[in-house]
């Protein structure tokens, strides 16, 4: 998998996208969401369609971009952790699982899906990822949320913003995929800058750059779908 941290989300992105469209589409979602304000914030999704990819012939890409403005600043976030880790954790507040709790699932896949839907990401211990696979099976992996490592070095508070802050482009059987790139209660500037440091990512990620881009669109979680690009 491919990671990243870009540092201007907009050269490219600016000469292939109608900046008057693609401003018109952030101003009607954002506007939208004021005048039918929903009990949650709802998230901003980029929706990609693909095209001259054939996912059984053609390498599948993977790869994680961290935005510069949280999308999805209250996603559930788990961390499975060793005897540091689970005491940090707790201390925190945050929903976390041993060694042990790993065993009792024992690659049980209903558990392991209940597991998956209800967290948006995963944190596990260096000493405890290898476990991984063995007591939970596929399941986090086929979800697009096999865990991110942490170290006794790192602190736990900033892995989880840097998990909050990014977000992953996983290409399987289909050529359609969405991901949250912004919040209705972001700044236009705010939102554009994510959306277009998200497409650089994408575009840099496919074979044929550009030319295997379809369409894109953008909606928020109950808003209108717009066309920004095909």
């Amino acid at each position: 998998m491919r990671y990243a941290r870009l540092a201007d989300g907009s050269s490219v992105a600016k000469r292939k996208l109608s900046q008057e469209t693609l401003n018109a589409a952030i101003a009607s979602i954002l506007k939208g969401s004021q005048e039918k304000k929903r009990k949650f914030v709802e998230t901003i999704e980029l929706q990609i369609s693909l095209k001259d990819y054939d996912t059984q012939r053609d390498k599948r890409f993977s790869g994680s971009v961290r935005l510069p403005h949280v999308p999805r600043a209250k996603s559930k976030v788990c961390v499975i952790g060793d005897a540091v880790h689970m005491e940090e954790a707790k201390a925190l507040g945050l929903d976390c699982m041993d060694i042990e709790a790993l065993k009792k699932i024992n690659k049980n896949k209903k558990i392991v899906k209940k597991l998956a839907r209800k967290y948006d990401a995963f944190l596990a211990s260096q000493a405890l990822i290898p476990q991984i696979p063995r007591y939970l099976g596929p399941g986090l992996n086929k979800a697009g949320k096999f865990p991110t490592l942490i170290t006794h070095q790192d602190k736990i508070e900033d892995k989880i913003l840097e998990v909050r802050s990014s977000v992953k482009f996983q290409l399987k059987k289909v050529l359609c995929m969405g991901v949250a790139v912004a919040n209705v209660e972001m700044t236009e500037a705010q939102v554009r800058y994510n959306l277009t440091m998200a497409i650089n990512f994408l575009v840099s990620l496919l074979k044929k750059n550009w030319n295997n881009v379809k369409r894109l669109h953008i909606k928020s979680t109950m808003g209108k779908c717009h066309t920004i690009y095909g």
